[in-house]
């Protein structure tokens, strides 16, 4: 759908034709430049003036032999070094020599000429570029006070595609696609310059997202390939997240979705994610930056006489610092940095200990089941129930023509797996690093219902094999008919009263959801495995149907002990989940084949398996009739 990007900031924001390329190349290239604009330039000259040292300084020895320096002053004045001042003048005039560069309102409005770009600011006068070719040239123009109303109108009106406005132009306006007006295209907003106020950054993102729209916008932060710059962006995030949780009670309603959790460089993750960063500069595990040259560029010290310090400089002072240093030893440092963070963010995300707030659950159905009170308050009667949620959901699975279009990366490889016969797309992904510095290289396997991510090393003992087009076709296309139109899954959920139980409650997974059921019963509450439930209600081990433990042990936190010593769980096996069976002796074997489990041989040992398909569910309740649940427990967070 062809769209008008809208730039809008909440100092500088613009709103653009979406899905044109050249915008998006110009807007970053156009930041970049618009960083040496005459104006910044004005003042680094003023600085360099005023604060480069140029004072002469001269040793000295104390009484105890102790070298050190001081000021030179001669008939009560401070004396000058002449090396000093020649190269502050040096610099002075090197900089004053640079041609100026327009700043971003310019280049745009410049670029795209008047007759595109409607200027929604407070500027009474701007510079703009008249004729074309050779005959070109530069004009100022005035503008009355009433301009703004007839630019915002001609945005409205789409006579103007794009639209640009600053802190003077985002109160009291709307720039949405209202269904009155006759611009209803896809607002594209490009953030120019998000500025330090989480609470003007909304308000100006709520300029092109109201009610009675046509539809919402897109909106796109900038930023330049200047590792640095994201310490800006960063600060952006976690204020928008913590003006959510105050004004809304969640931090995702603040940022508008607009970050991701890598993108908060203050969060815990990050402070762990430096910490190791730090260890591995000590040990000298980071490409292309020692620790010395860390030392002396940033002028932060890691080292004492007892070794490594116990307290090393916060996330805050290392961002600041970054700001200072040379762009390669900014992409240096930060890529560590960045791979620390993010095998950090995922680490959390797959144990399900990553604090997300309140998340709303969404499907086609939710169907409450059963309920049951767990505790009652003596004083006020308020209960905590534990209820039972069938849970429906849609099956999505991934057409074979959006997987062919994977092949558009050359580095892509079609696979088929030489035993179960599945197919997947192998394409590349970020590699990590790990915590003693290692980088280990991944791709990711997309298949029709999931998509994951293994480590290179590990794809070489799978048995996945590169195919051709026509068998990977038939394999993709089987497998998509197989996928039921529906997946059913059952939740359980502790609501009400939940303060007395929050200690009894799993504590390796804290998020509360939220969810509206078929009859319009809105539900908040902690999650809880099927066997927490299952204690928690005392009704016995062997309540469990097949359905219901098939379930709980995909789900991975529930390990069940059944007779004779046997136990299942969930297992990470070549990157696939499987639910395997230990304790087996050696005359189960057979029986246990027969009734459908396969066994492998994995670094030498036997290991057997239930299958994970259509048919996991009935062999699994073969193997439960004759050895049945003992006992059922919580698994531990890893």
């Amino acid at each position: 759908m062809s769209g008008c990007p809208s730039a809008v900031e909440s100092r500088g924001i613009m709103i653009m034709p979406s899905g044109d390329p050249e915008m998006k190349h110009h807007i970053k290239d156009m930041k970049r430049r618009a960083l040496h604009n005459a104006g910044a330039a004005y003042y680094v000259m003023s600085y360099l003036q005023h604060s480069f040292p140029v004072q002469l300084y001269e040793p000295f020895s104390d009484g105890e032999g102790n070298v050190s320096s001081r000021p030179v002053f001669r008939d009560g004045q401070p004396v000058e070094s002449r090396e000093a001042v020649s190269r502050r003048d040096a610099m002075i005039e090197h900089l004053a020599g640079l041609p100026p560069v327009p700043g971003a309102l310019d280049q745009i409005v410049q670029h795209f000429g008047t007759e595109m770009v409607a200027e929604v600011t407070g500027r009474s006068r701007r510079i703009v570029r008249k004729g074309e070719g050779p005959a070109a040239r530069l004009a100022v123009e005035n503008r009355a006070p009433s301009a703004n109303l007839a630019e915002t109108q001609a945005f409205m009106d789409d006579s103007k595609r794009i639209l640009v406005f600053s802190d003077a132009g985002g109160t009291g306006r709307s720039y949405h696609a209202e269904l009155s007006a006759r611009n209803q295209r896809l607002r594209v907003h490009y953030l120019l310059e998000p500025g330090w106020k989480a609470d003007t950054a909304i308000q100006g993102l709520g300029r092109t997202n109201r009610t009675n729209q046509a539809q919402p916008p897109l909106f796109r932060p900038i930023a330049t390939d200047v590792k640095a710059e994201k310490r800006f962006l960063s600060t952006i995030a976690r204020r928008l997240d913590t003006l959510g949780a105050i004004t809304r009670g969640q931090r995702q309603t603040g940022g508008q979705g607009l970050f991701r959790p890598e993108d908060n460089l203050e969060s815990p993750y990050a402070r762990a994610a430096l910490r190791q960063l730090y260890l591995l500069l000590v040990r000298g595990k980071v490409d292309g930056c020692s620790l010395e040259r860390f030392e002396s560029a940033t002028g932060l010290k890691l080292m004492d006489s007892n070794g490594i310090k116990d307290e090393l400089p916060p996330i805050t002072t290392f961002l600041n610092r970054l700001l200072a240093l040379t762009i390669e030893l900014q992409g240096i440092l930060f890529t560590a940095f960045e791979q620390l963070l993010e095998a950090k963010v995922e680490g959390a995300i797959a144990a399900g200990i990553y604090d997300l707030g309140l998340e709303t659950l969404k499907a086609e159905s939710f169907t409450v089941t059963d309920r049951q009170v767990i505790y009652s308050h003596p004083g006020t009667g308020a209960e905590t129930r534990l209820l039972t949620i069938t849970e429906r959901r849609r099956n999505t699975p991934l057409l074979l023509d959006a997987a062919l279009d994977e092949l558009d990366d050359p580095r892509a490889v079609l696979l088929v797996n030489s035993r179960s016969g599945r197919a997947a797309v192998q394409v590349p992904t970020t590699s990590i690093m790990l915590d003693d510095g290692e980088i280990e290289r991944r791709v990711r396997l997309i298949r029709p219902m999931e998509a994951f991510s293994m480590s290179v090393r590990m794809m070489s003992d799978t048995l996945w094999v590169e195919t051709d087009s026509k068998t990977f076709a038939a394999a993709w296309r089987a497998e998509v008919a197989d996928v039921p139109e529906f997946s059913d899954a059952t939740l359980h959920v502790v609501s009400g009263l939940l303060l007395p139980v929050w200690k009894r409650l799993p504590q390796d997974e804290t998020r509360v959801y939220r969810l509206q059921t078929d009859d319009g019963e809105r539900i908040i509450g902690r999650r809880v495995s099927p066997a927490w439930a299952t204690n928690a209600t005392a009704s016995g081990a062997s309540s469990l149907t097949p359905d219901q433990a098939y379930a709980a042990l995909l789900d991975g936190r529930t390990v069940l002990d059944l007779a004779e010593g046997l136990q299942l769980r969930r297992s990470r096996v070549m990157g696939a989940n499987r639910i395997e069976l230990t304790g087996f002796s050696e005359a189960m074997r057979e029986r246990l084949r027969a009734w459908g489990l396969f066994s492998e041989i994995i670094s030498w040992k036997l290991r057997f398996f239930v299958p994970v398909g259509a048919n996991g569910t009935d062999i699994l309740g073969k193997l439960l009739a004759v050895y049945p649940i003992s006992r059922i427990t919580v698994r531990e967070a890893a």
